[in-house]
């Protein structure tokens, strides 16, 4: 027996949603048995782009039913079925949300329609519910009102079970919420956790971290661990008992800082820094002629490099940008080894050291600029971003082109000298892969500010 549902909500922070709209119907594989159609009272604010998404107003649910009014309805069309939603994760634990408020455990198993259209229609443009079924001939009326996009759903998945004649699928899909890491435990982890930017830690019954992540929003990031039905996913649901978090205000912090906490802990789920991503870098060398020239060489623990790339692709565009900003040699970049002039030479772009038409000394010239770019700007610097509030900024110390710590200091602080940093700087690991993360960071956000200082 399942039972079909879409919620429409009032959007907003994470955990403080309401259900604005519920459509429900019990469908026993072969015909619809009961339903339940209603708009619900949030008791709170409907989003402004929600309004407009949906078309429900305040003022329409100004005498609608309160949730605890149908809670009853709801258990009862429900039970002994599975719940099956369009993106199950997200109306099952809005329905949660409701019933834990009311102090009611509400647990279903559930079928999302989306893993199931992926595993049984794959190549699809498509898996948003108007999309999809549109592409299967599904009629779809009211979209984005629950009655409309429940109805879509529950055609859908009549032809999900058809096309899945054995059901082996299916039964694979289905996912029990009843083990003994409850939704409602993860849920009440979750209101711990804020939503900005920052560094957070998910902690086993003993304390240990098992993973270390990043995020813009921590709370939203957390929660997709939560909702995920992917082998590793679960592995870190059952695990979790506590999650602590550090707001950082600024991304390269946070970046920074998971970096150097990953190896410091590291937690048994975190595999992307086992190992350095650090795959290539950049040589500065000089030819007979004297011409600099710069190489990507597979990048060793040993030697230091100008700058360093995750990957080969990324590293030639990057050098290609260059080149063209900078009027340099494909050649003398190792980005072309054609006889004869390069390919921006041919294109009138290169001035010629290719083929021995501009001098060593001017052509070297534009190479350091090219230099200033991917290095440091100074080697002694501060780069300052936001800070966890409107009062203070962050800053990250570079002495010697090494990354000293970071630390945050109120907005009147004037930054004169390293000296006068240090005795509020966080230290941090200096390595190639932080100087990375600033590097590329620094690139790709050219607002970021950045402050020479007197070495002395």
């Amino acid at each position: 027996m399942y039972a079909v549902v879409d919620v429409e909500t009032t959007g907003g922070k994470f955990g403080e949603e309401g259900i604005t709209e519920i459509a429900i119907y019990k469908y026993d594989g072969l015909k619809i048995t009961d339903q339940l159609i209603s708009l619900i009272n949030p008791e709170r604010p409907i989003q402004p782009f929600v309004k407009n998404l949906t078309g429900i107003s305040e003022r329409m649910l100004r005498n609608a039913p309160k949730f605890y009014e149908i809670a009853k309805r709801i258990v009862e069309i429900t039970t002994d079925c599975v719940l099956v939603a369009h993106n199950a994760s997200f109306d099952y634990r809005m329905l949660q949300t409701e019933f834990d408020r009311l102090g009611f455990d509400f647990e279903r198993k559930t079928l999302c329609t989306v893993e199931l259209s992926k595993k049984l229609i794959p190549d699809v443009e498509s898996y948003k519910l108007g999309k999809l079924v549109r592409s299967l001939g599904i009629p779809l009326s009211d979209r984005h009102r629950a009655a409309g996009d429940a109805r879509a759903t529950l055609d859908l998945l009549k032809i999900l079970l058809h096309k899945d004649g054995e059901k082996h699928i299916v039964k694979n899909l289905i996912k029990s919420h009843s083990n003994t890491k409850k939704p409602k435990h993860l849920l009440k982890l979750l209101k711990t956790v804020p939503a900005s930017m920052g560094v957070y830690y998910l902690h086993n019954s003993k304390g240990d971290v098992i993973y270390i992540g990043k995020s813009k929003n921590m709370k939203r990031r957390v929660n997709q661990h939560f909702s995920s039905s992917g082998k590793k996913q679960l592995r870190i649901q059952l695990e979790t008992d506590s999650i602590s978090a550090e707001e950082t205000g600024s991304e390269l912090i946070a970046l920074l800082k998971e970096l150097d906490e990953i190896k410091l802990h590291k937690p048994k789920h975190n595999r992307v820094y086992k190992s350095s991503f650090i795959k290539f870098g950049l040589s500065l060398a000089e030819n007979k002629n004297d011409y600099q020239v710069l190489r990507l060489v597979h990048a060793s623990s040993e030697d230091e490099y100008l700058t360093s790339f995750k990957n080969l692709n990324r590293a030639r565009s990057i050098l290609f940008h260059y080149a063209e900003k900078y009027s340099l040699c494909l050649q003398l970049l190792s980005l072309d080894k054609k006889e004869g002039g390069c390919g921006l030479y041919q294109k009138q772009q290169c001035l010629g050291a290719c083929v021995g038409e501009e001098p060593a000394e001017s052509y070297n010239k534009r190479v350091q600029q090219l230099i200033n770019d991917v290095e440091f700007r100074h080697a002694d610097m501060v780069v300052v971003d936001r800070g966890r509030n409107p009062e203070e900024q962050s800053v990250i110390l570079i002495e010697n082109k090494k990354l000293v710590g970071f630390g945050y200091i109120n907005l009147s602080h004037q930054i004169t000298h390293p000296q006068a940093l240090k005795n509020i700087i966080y230290p941090m690991k200096d390595t190639r892969e932080a100087r990375h993360i600033i590097k590329s960071h620094l690139r790709k956000h050219k607002t970021v500010k950045v402050i020479p200082l007197n070495s002395t």
